[in-house]
């Protein structure tokens, strides 16, 4: 996550840039948990418990407290099997307006999850410090331009308008990777300002969700940091019939299994659990 400094003249030195709290936190060699804050009313998985400014507010500070190293802020459900309302941008915008300032103000990270270019610009200039799409910079074509000038760490997901059992994921995934990342190029984004999510549930079969968890290795070939957000999704069903708010094992079963095949991030919506489980499983494999 290099951001890039002066030209050297002479014998005058550069100044010291800053490194970019994403880079720091993926230093520390150790899972990074990034907490999910829906300020939707039609999230699959907390359903609108977070629209109310105050309670948006108090669960970013609460997720803080058990251990969010980033918050995750979104005001439009992208609902990864579909049915999600369209937001406009007044409304997104609405909605983010007295909750990610306040975010930003917990002091950790704060990365933007939307698809619209003009969200994230505002956002970024509120203090965000991450976008988050997932479209992978391919659906507003604004977002790699937005992203290239504020020159910050996005997180490049993996998704399709609908899932097809036929197709092999793990190929599609990294084809769909690297169109992103030409995207990225062209634009002018720092490769190592990038992180890859598979998509969890995104476009996907369950089947084809647990592959890419499984598979995880293989997107290794990017050499960039990955992300598995496998909090509360529909593939934990298929497995042991349970509601949304009712997979919080599977969730972390996910997750361990996402950490030891190589994800540098994890996205949750139960942070002290989630915290507790990667301390303990790092703590058992520490004294083998």
């Amino acid at each position: 996550m290099s951001l890039p400094g002066r030209a050297v003249t002479g014998s005058v030195r550069p100044p010291e840039v800053e490194p970019h709290p994403l880079r720091r936190l993926l230093a520390l060699g150790r899972p990074v948990v990034m907490g999910v804050l829906n300020v939707t009313p039609d999230s699959f998985s907390d359903g609108g418990r977070f629209i109310d400014p105050a309670a948006a507010i108090a669960q970013a500070r609460r997720m803080v407290v058990e251990g969010a190293d980033i918050l995750d802020v979104g005001a439009e459900s992208t609902r990864p099997y579909g049915g999600a309302a369209p937001v406009s941008l007044t409304d997104e915008l609405a909605r983010l307006e007295p909750v990610l300032p306040a975010a930003v103000e917990t002091g950790v990270p704060v990365s933007i999850d939307t698809i619209k270019a003009k969200v994230a610009a505002w956002a970024l200039t509120a203090g965000a410090a991450i976008v988050n799409d997932v479209w992978g910079l391919q659906r507003d074509p604004d977002m790699a331009r937005v992203v290239a000038e504020h020159r910050v760490p996005v997180i490049v997901m993996h998704n399709r308008d609908a899932a097809d059992p036929a197709i092999d994921i793990v190929a599609d995934v990294t084809a769909f990777f690297a169109r992103s990342l030409d995207v990225a190029a062209r634009a002018g984004i720092d490769r190592d300002c990038i992180v890859l999510d598979p998509g969890v549930g995104f476009g996907k079969t369950p089947e084809q969700s647990m592959a890419v968890i499984a598979r995880l290795e293989a997107f290794g070939c990017f050499g960039l940091p990955l992300l598995v957000g496998a909090s509360r999704k529909r593939f934990i069903d298929t497995v042991m019939p349970s509601a949304p708010d009712r997979r919080l094992g599977g969730s972390i079963a996910a997750h361990l299994v996402a950490v030891r095949n190589g994800a540098a991030i994890v996205r949750v919506h139960d942070v002290a659990e989630t915290v507790q489980a990667l301390r303990v499983a790092a703590a058992i494999g520490a004294a083998l």
